[in-house]
């Protein structure tokens, strides 16, 4: 822990402008980031008795062991800019508002040329609609079955839309009119285009117009005597009355709005917020927070910067309407104003329905709250004692904050793979997850050698911990007094790992900037603890490694299946934890997850390397241009029959390339299709 009078910066060094400011641990990384509209007051606060201070404000001066700022021009600036940094960073003590739970959207993929309406959850994608969300997935197919009586909007999935053009025959949705069937040239592009937009006006909350519509059309039909046509219409106003019922008219005059509304403890918070379109209640959604010492005004604040920060324009109601005004209700409205390109009212409803409306929504918080209780009655003790019982049984000078766990996975030593997976406070980083292909030795032949758990684990540890080595010596020349700090921060972590697990669930972790390729340097900060799936033979070959670079501040542990028993380096006997320590549960965790990391990197790699193709085996001819190949021609047959200029016609080919692929087909290549030899699948 730091002494934080060994960083403070004097009082007349930090200037009385709007600003950012970031504190820093011992590795570089920022872990707070906050604003201010004046920086001197606000950062001398920091530095007051530090037993006036909150806990974790406590715990994050004496954790930082430097601070920094940037000036900017305005409060709506210095917004942005703490914003920004906030996604960027993801800094360990800032407020995170985490779902509930994981809610269903309504989206219409606009940005295809014909436009899905589908169920989708997680991150929201560029050029994508959505509405809700909803409480549950089952309410948007059903109101979704509903609407394309009216609307006949495509449903189907990209492969059913390509066998369905290819077949010329359409789904059953569209025999059955759900479906207007423009995979088989029914309606043009342009034509369903206007479906989809017409679905996104009705769900937007333009609904009357659509209504009058059909009513208008319905009348000509009966007065023409096509009282089929009519009695259509008159089925598909009743499927739009059905779908509209479903949604509560909860403000009469038609507003638009989101409406926010909180409950809280010592501890933690539950926010709920309804969106409200055309005075109906359209979504529902709900956050929970760990309280830091930070006001509800502030709450407020972060709170609208997370949920409209990426928001698109039409996102944004012209009324918000929240449980306290925000800590700088003036900036915020500016800045959700600029965002919205009209007008918005950030307020307290204070009497009448929009009153009514938010005491609602306040119960729902108070629920979710009592519910979260319930779920994780103790999580954040049982965390901290985890922590605290790795730190007493395996005598570590600190509770280790950050623990890294290293898998092995292989068969008989073929595609031999590692993980590495990374806790937090107890909790896991999947964004710090990595994935190895270990490498081994060869023979003076130049076959490769047999490599056995041990070696593998050697070599992995070898390769992460020199790399932190390396980072870590050119994270000192970084300049970090600088403004904005660029790069995107989701690449791999370099030659020796794969990127980051396929089941990233947030922003990546802050660290040194590499000036050169403006990417975060990932191993430039050492963790506290490593285990290793294994007994004392792994244990003892990890530490060797750990010894061979001179890094003495990492602990090290194995955890033993059998008998789950922890073994530390050079001691013949384990450390025996309870049964019932919650240190063990964590080691446990840490464990199961880095062996799943690992087995399924594994079988992907077995995989791909069971699957065989005439193509195989042509120098200059990897995975990429063998595709544009079959792309361009459709099939291997039909590239036999091509000559070099056929070949030479597909982009990235010259004529030795060109040339290599005609000889190679024609000097007896296999006959047979490609098969997977696993399953026996047929693949081209």
């Amino acid at each position: 822990m730091a002494d934080p009078t060994t960083y403070r910066p004097k009082p007349g060094e930090i200037p009385t402008d709007p600003g950012v400011y970031r504190f820093r641990d011992a590795h570089g990384r920022v872990i707070y980031v906050g604003k201010a509209k004046s920086l001197r007051p606000r950062l001398s606060s920091y530095f007051q008795d530090i037993t006036a201070l909150h806990p974790r404000t406590a715990t994050m001066v004496t954790t930082a062991s430097s601070v920094e700022w940037t000036v900017v021009r305005t409060e709506v600036e210095a917004l942005q800019l703490e914003y920004s940094w906030i996604k960027e960073f993801d800094p360990r003590f800032n407020v995170k508002y985490r779902d509930d739970k994981s809610y269903p959207f309504l989206a219409v993929t606009m940005g295809e040329e014909f436009p899905r309406a589908q169920v989708m959850r997680g991150a929201k994608r560029k050029g994508t609609r959505y509405f809700g969300p909803y409480g549950h997935a089952w309410a948007i197919r059903e109101t979704l079955d509903l609407l394309l009586r009216v609307f006949p909007l495509r449903t189907c999935s990209s492969g059913v839309f390509k066998r369905a053009t290819a077949s010329g025959r359409p789904c059953l949705l569209g025999y059955i009119d759900k479906c207007s069937a423009p995979c088989v040239g029914r309606v043009t592009p342009e034509e369903h285009r206007a479906i989809a937009e017409d679905f996104c006006d009705f769900m937007g909350g333009n609904t009357t117009r659509f209504a009058k519509r059909l009513e208008t059309r319905m009348k000509e039909a009966a007065a023409e005597l096509d009282f089929e046509q009519a009695a259509r219409l008159r089925d598909d106003i009743g499927a739009l009355t059905k779908a509209l019922e479903k949604q509560a008219v909860v403000l009469g005059d038609a507003t638009d709005a989101d409406v926010f509304a909180l409950a809280d403890d010592d501890l933690e918070a539950a926010v709920q917020v309804f969106h409200v379109r055309g005075g109906r209640i359209r979504g529902q959604r709900g956050w929970v927070v760990e309280k830091e010492s930070e006001d509800i005004a502030t709450l407020v604040e972060h709170l609208l910067l997370q949920v409209y920060g990426d928001a698109e324009r039409d996102a944004i109601p012209r009324e918000v309407l929240v449980p306290s005004l925000p800590a700088d209700p003036e900036a915020v409205t500016e800045w959700l104003s600029s965002v919205r390109g009209s007008a918005v009212s950030v307020r307290v409803p204070q009497r009448g329905d929009k009153r009514t409306l938010s005491e609602t929504v306040r119960r729902n918080a108070e629920q979710s709250l009592a519910r979260h209780k319930v779920a994780r009655a103790g999580d954040l003790t049982l965390r901290s004692k985890a922590l605290q019982e790795l730190q007493d049984y395996l005598g570590l000078d600190d509770a280790p904050l950050r623990i890294e766990c290293y898998d092995v996975s292989h068969v008989q030593g073929t595609n031999v793979v590692a993980s590495m997976v990374v806790f937090e406070d107890g909790l896991a980083r999947k964004s710090e997850y990595r994935r190895f292909i270990v490498r081994g030795a060869a023979t003076e032949d130049g076959e490769p050698v047999t490599v056995d758990d041990t070696a593998a684990m050697r070599e992995v540890l070898t390769r992460r911990f020199r790399r932190y080595l390396e980072d870590a010596e050119g994270a000192g020349d970084l300049d970090l007094s600088t403004g904005v700090v660029g790069g995107a921060t989701d690449g791999a972590a370099g030659p020796d790992a794969t990127g980051p697990s396929d089941d990233d669930d947030g922003p990546s972790a802050s660290g040194p900037i590499d000036p050169e390729t403006g990417r975060p340097r990932r191993f430039a900060y050492p963790p506290s603890l490593v285990v290793v799936d294994g007994g004392l033979p792994q244990v003892n070959a990890a530490q060797a490694v750990l010894d061979e670079l001179g890094i003495e501040e990492v602990a090290l542990v194995g955890l033993a299946k059998r008998l789950e028993e922890v073994w530390v380096p050079r001691d013949d006997h384990p450390v025996i934890l309870p049964r019932t320590s919650e240190g063990l549960y964590l080691l446990q965790r840490l464990r199961d997850e880095a062996h799943r990391f690992a087995i399924t990197f594994h079988r992907q790699r077995r995989s791909k390397a069971m699957t065989t193709s005439q193509l195989d085996g042509i120098p200059g001819l990897g995975a990429s241009r063998q595709k544009a190949l079959l792309r361009h021609f459709g099939s291997v047959k039909r590239l036999r029959a091509a000559d070099t200029t056929d070949i030479m016609a597909v982009p990235g080919f010259g004529r030795s390339l060109a040339s290599a692929v005609v000889n190679h087909l024609a000097e007896g290549a296999p006959q047979e299709p490609a098969v997977n030899l696993t399953t026996g699948e047929v693949l081209e």
